[in-house]
């Protein structure tokens, strides 16, 4: 069994080097980002203030999340196309730090990794989720280039962009992210510094096999 964790800021390209990495390699992928995002939707959609401790727990105890086939699930229902708004995300990012919300979803991701084969990215799989997972890699960028991947995705999704807005929204995700009180985005001791700022998909893809055997 491989297990292979993946972890750094919003928009170094976590998610997608995973999916592919996961494809070429024959085994699962998890998003756990967006499974995330699924809770934050469904905490928007009920009117759930997260810092509401008892509310936050009593809609945390009625929600399921699920990853499979490529897509979140949220009760059952496939989310994929409500969950990568700039709401969502405002509301991921937060609402993630509520220990409740790891617990839940740390617990569901633990799971997964004890069962299969599989590449799970996220911001604490490697110090958290996956601590004995057999490689792990922190992808980075510039905050510059990663404000200009998130515009150029929202803009393909018909999004009005304002790139500066885009950038301070990627700058103070990663203020909350490496500051959070539990576990805090930072690379594992053991984890693969890759700097993706220069380097095309493939070539990016090319350094993470170079490390799998």
């Amino acid at each position: 069994m491989i297990r292979i964790a993946i972890d750094g800021p919003a928009g170094a390209g976590k998610s997608t080097m995973a999916k592919l990495l996961a494809k070429e390699l024959n085994i699962d992928y998890i998003d756990t980002g967006a499974m995330y995002r699924a809770i934050a939707l469904k905490l928007l959609r009920s009117g759930t203030d997260y810092e509401d401790a008892e509310a936050l727990r009593a809609v945390l105890d009625s929600t399921d999340v699920d990853y499979y086939g490529g897509s979140v699930y949220l009760d059952g229902e496939c989310v994929d196309g409500f969950i990568r708004t700039p709401e969502v995300s405002e509301v991921a990012s937060a609402s993630s730090a509520k220990l409740d919300v790891r617990e839940k979803l740390v617990a569901l991701q633990k799971a997964m990794g004890q069962k299969r084969s599989l590449v799970m990215d996220g911001r604490d799989i490697g110090t958290n989720v996956l601590t004995d997972a057999e490689y792990k890699f922190y992808l980075d960028a510039s905050v510059g280039v990663r404000a200009r991947r998130r515009a150029l995705e929202m803009e393909a999704k018909g999004q009005t962009v304002d790139i500066a807005e885009v950038e301070a929204d990627i700058a103070s995700r990663d203020w909350r992210d490496m500051h959070r009180e539990h576990n805090p985005l930072k690379q594992a001791e053991d984890a693969v510094y890759v700097d993706t700022s220069d380097l095309s998909i493939p070539e990016v893809i090319d350094v993470l096999k170079s490390y799998i055997h």
